[in-house]
């Protein structure tokens, strides 16, 4: 069987990690338009590289939850049939031992240069403008997709959806596109589907299963079940 897990913000609150959006879509305080375009950027980097950098120490911080944990265990099993999708820009599944990641939100820990487009780990505040590593540029961004700005490695999810057995996404809202879309693909393409949230989401209508509750309980419990099938 093949699986594709997508993963949303829901699986990284339990570690501690804030979604920065509040219900009043403001993100720290500050309008999305401000933080997360490239407008923003260009009319006031400072504030952006602070905003991130801020995000990248709180990531930094934080620790694997029992969640990410269990998806590194199904990866150990299953290999190259599972590919995790996150829409989270930490590297908590990283740190957890998972190594088929696919960041289709970027990533806080690399940098992208606007120069010459490389993209290199990062791990210190990019506020001090360090030079690119690739050509010397003191013109390196956080590696993050912003609102207007295309998902990374769609061709290779879209392949992955429809390959797929089963499609499991986790902690997701189901607001944001593509992603919300992706359990229509695998469906469409003969996938079994399951949504393990916290609570409904926008699209928890369209699966043939969903499971309630922490991401850190049900979703060891859902991939003991799966180790177990393989066994």
């Amino acid at each position: 069987m093949q699986f594709v897990v997508l993963t949303g913000a829901g699986i990284s609150a339990e570690s501690g990690v804030p979604t920065f959006r509040d219900a009043g879509g403001l993100w720290e305080g500050h309008r999305v338009e401000d933080v997360a375009t490239p407008d923003g950027f260009a009319r006031d980097p400072d504030t952006v590289h602070r905003f991130y950098d801020a995000r990248r120490r709180a990531a930094a911080q934080a620790e694997p939850n029992p969640a990410h944990l269990a998806l590194a265990r199904l990866e150990q099993e299953l290999g190259d049939d599972l590919l995790i999708v996150t829409q989270n820009v930490d590297d908590l599944h990283e740190r957890a031992g998972s190594e088929r990641v696919v960041h289709m939100h970027g990533d806080l820990f690399t940098a992208l240069c606007e120069a010459c487009g490389d993209r290199s780990p990062h791990a210190a505040d990019l506020i001090e403008r360090p030079p690119c590593p690739n050509c010397g540029e003191r013109m390196l961004r956080p590696d993050v997709v912003w609102f207007g700005e295309m998902p990374y490695e769609l061709d290779r999810i879209d392949e992955a959806l429809l390959r797929c057995d089963l499609f499991a996404a986790i902690g997701t809202s189901g607001g944001v596109y593509p992603a919300a879309g992706f359990v229509m693909i695998a469906t469409e393409f003969g996938a079994r589907t399951i949504e393990l949230n916290l609570a409904a989401s926008e699209i928890t209508p369209l699966f043939d299963e969903v499971r309630h509750g922490p991401a850190s309980i049900v979703v060891p419990e859902w991939v003991e079940e799966q180790l177990a099938a393989t066994r």
